[in-house]
C-alpha cells in the first residue's frame, strides 16, 4: 500500500463484517478507472485529473485493507488458505496497479518531464477525458442521469463521481448528479465542450497537440500507447479470467505480458537514440518512467490471474461475484471452412448474426491488433478476445468452429 499523500493523514480502517465479493467488485472498477484516468492525466497534461488518481489512490488503499482482513478471518484450514490464494492475487494484483498509476499521475504533479510528441498520441490514443465540478445554478444540478439523457443528446458518458471523500463507479440512470460533484466525463472535443459548460459554468479550453520532429522518438511514443493499451486488455482479461475461472483467458494474459515486455526494450532503446537528437534530453525522463510504470502493470495482471494458471478451484466469494453480471469475456480461434473465416470486422463487430463485441484479435504471425479496424477480415489462425452475453459467447464459440 502506498503512503498517505500530502500532509494528510491516513484513513483509520478497522476490521468489520463486509462484503468480500462487493469488495472485489469495487475493487476491480477502482483499477480500471485508475488506469484510465492516469493516462489521461499524461496524454493531456492535467494536473486536476492527476490529482483524481491520487484521491482513487487512496480508496484502494482502504479497500485493500478490509479485503485482507476480511480474508484472513475467512480462512480456517489449509483447504481454505487454498481457495483463497486466488483472491489474495487480485488483492496484491490491486495494489500494484494503484501504486503504478500514482507513479504515473506523479509525472505530471511533479513535473519530471514529458516531451510533446506525448501529446501528439493523443488523437489515437484516447477521448477526451476532463474533470469538472457541478456549479449551484448548473441545469444538471439535482437531477438523475436518466433525465438529462446526457450521453444520448451529447454522447458524452460521465464515467465516475467523486462526492467529498465518496467514490460512485459506473454511475446509471438513476444517479443523481449535485452541487459540488466532481464528475469525470469522457468523450468527444465538441460533444465535451457543450457539457462542461453547462457542468461548471465555465468554457472548455482543449489541450494544444503539438507535432514532433524526432522520428525515435515518435516510434517511442507510439510504444508507451500501444504498452498502455495492451496493459488495459491485459488487467481486463485477467479479472475476466478469475471470475469466470478461464484458464484461455488467463494464457492471453501471459501472452500480453510477454509482448509488453518486448515493447518495453524496443521503447528503451528508441528513447536512448532519441536522446541525442532531442533539444532538452531531461525531457525524456517522464517517458521512461511511463515504461517502467506500464510494465508493472502487465505483471500485476498475470499476479491477479496466477490462480486460475495454475489450476486453483475458484473460491465461492468469486462464483457470487460472477452471477450478477451476464457479460463475459471469452477467448476463440477461428477454424479453417468455419463461418467466422473470411469475415469481416465492423468496429469490432463480426458481420454475424451474434452480438460480440471482439476487444482484440492476436494473429501468430503479426501479433496484436487492438479494437479491430473497420476493414479487418478474419482469417483461420486468428485468436479473437470478445465480450458479450453468455447467450451470444456459447453461439460465437459455434462460429468460430469448422
Amino acid at each position: 500500500m502506498g503512503p498517505p499523500r500530502g500532509d494528510s493523514s491516513p484513513t483509520t480502517v478497522e476490521y468489520e463484517p463486509v462484503s468480500v465479493k462487493d469488495l472485489l467488485v469495487e475493487m476491480k472498477d477502482t483499477s480500471e478507472l485508475l488506469i484510465d484516468l492516469s493516462y489521461s492525466a499524461v496524454l493531456l497534461n492535467n494536473e486536476r485529473i492527476a490529482e483524481e488518481v491520487l484521491q482513487l489512490e487512496e480508496r484502494m488503499d482502504v479497500l485493500q485493507l478490509r479485503a485482507r482482513m476480511s480474508l484472513l478471518m475467512a480462512a480456517r484450514n489449509p483447504s481454505d488458505a487454498e481457495a483463497l490464494a486466488p483472491v489474495l492475487g487480485i488483492v496484491s494484483g490491486a495494489e500494484k496497479i494503484s501504486d503504478a498509476t500514482g507513479d504515473i499521475a506523479k509525472v505530471v504533479l511533479e513535473e519530471v518531464g514529458l516531451p510533446s510528441a506525448m501529446r501528439a498520441a493523443l488523437p489515437e490514443a484516447v477521448e477526451t477525458l476532463v474533470r469538472g465540478l457541478v456549479s449551484a445554478d448548473s441545469p444538471y444540478a439535482g437531477r438523475t442521469l436518466l433525465d438529462i439523457d446526457l450521453e444520448s443528446e451529447t454522447g458524452v458518458r460521465v464515467i465516475a463521481i467523486r462526492r467529498g471523500s465518496e467514490w460512485i463507479l459506473n454511475p446509471g440512470p438513476d444517479t443523481e448528479i449535485r452541487t459540488d460533484d466532481v464528475t469525470l466525463l469522457r468523450g468527444s472535443d465538441a460533444g465535451i465542450e457543450e457539457v462542461y459548460a453547462t457542468l461548471s459554468g465555465e468554457q472548455y479550453a482543449p489541450p494544444a497537440v503539438p507535432d514532433s520532429e524526432i522520428e525515435d522518438l515518435d516510434r517511442a511514443v507510439d510504444s508507451i500507447v500501444l504498452m498502455k493499451n495492451l496493459s488495459e486488455l491485459a488487467v481486463d482479461l485477467a479479472y475476466g479470467s478469475i471470475l469466470f475461472n478461464n484458464v484461455e483467458l488467463a494464457e492471453e494474459v501471459h501472452n500480453l505480458e510477454v509482448e509488453v515486455d518486448a515493447l518495453r526494450s524496443r521503447f528503451e532503446a528508441w528513447t536512448l537514440q532519441a536522446a541525442s537528437d532531442a533539444p532538452d534530453p531531461v525531457s525524456l525522463r517522464g517517458l521512461l518512467h511511463l515504461g517502467f510504470s506500464t510494465e508493472e502493470i502487465s505483471d500485476a495482471a498475470l499476479e491477479i490471474s496466477e490462480g486460475v494458471l495454475r489450476e486453483i478451484e475458484v473460491h465461492p466469494v468469486v462464483e457470487l461475484a460472477v452471477q450478477e453480471s451476464d457479460e463475459i469475456i471469452v477467448r476463440v480461434t477461428v477454424e479453417s471452412a468455419s463461418r467466422l473465416e473470411d469475415t469481416s470486422l465492423v468496429d469490432g463487430v463480426p458481420e454475424s448474426d451474434v452480438s460480440m463485441n471482439v476487444l482484440a484479435v492476436r494473429r501468430p504471425e503479426e501479433g496484436w491488433m487492438l479494437v479491430p479496424d473497420a476493414d479487418t477480415e478474419l482469417v483461420a489462425g486468428d485468436v479473437l478476445i470478445a465480450k458479450g452475453t453468455r447467450t451470444s459467447a456459447a453461439a460465437f464459440r459455434d462460429l468460430a468452429s469448422a
